[in-house]
């Protein structure tokens, strides 16, 4: 028997997220890489939690709240929350690359890759 690497994503409940662990799941089914599913439980963690953040459901996201989480995204882990100002002198966390694959995930998840429940 081979083990198998899984991953996890919990809430502020301390409970799995359920459409990240069905979408995970998914990943794992299909034989992606335990990296690559490593790399999209963290995207998708950082995604959930802007979310969870600004009061956003994940089926109901806007262009406007993509933008934001853009920016989010920018922003040093440490400063992410809403009631801390960044100054713009503050150097991007995030590169452009970076940027674009976490936001490319989470649309990929929400549009045409959603297992069925």
């Amino acid at each position: 028997m081979t083990r198998q690497e899984s991953w996890t994503v919990l809430g502020d409940d301390d409970a799995p997220v359920e459409p990240i662990e069905r979408y995970l799941s998914y990943l794992t089914d299909i034989e992606r890489s335990p990296n690559t599913v490593k790399a999209y439980a963290h995207d998708l963690k950082d995604y959930f939690t802007f979310l969870a953040q600004h009061g956003l459901d994940w089926r109901e996201v806007r262009l406007e709240d993509l933008g934001e989480f853009v920016a989010w995204l920018r922003r040093p882990p440490g400063t992410r929350d809403s009631r801390v100002a960044v100054l713009p002198s503050v150097e991007a966390h995030c590169s452009e690359a970076t940027v674009n694959r976490k936001l490319w995930r989470p649309q990929n998840h929400s549009k045409s890759h959603e297992p069925s429940s």
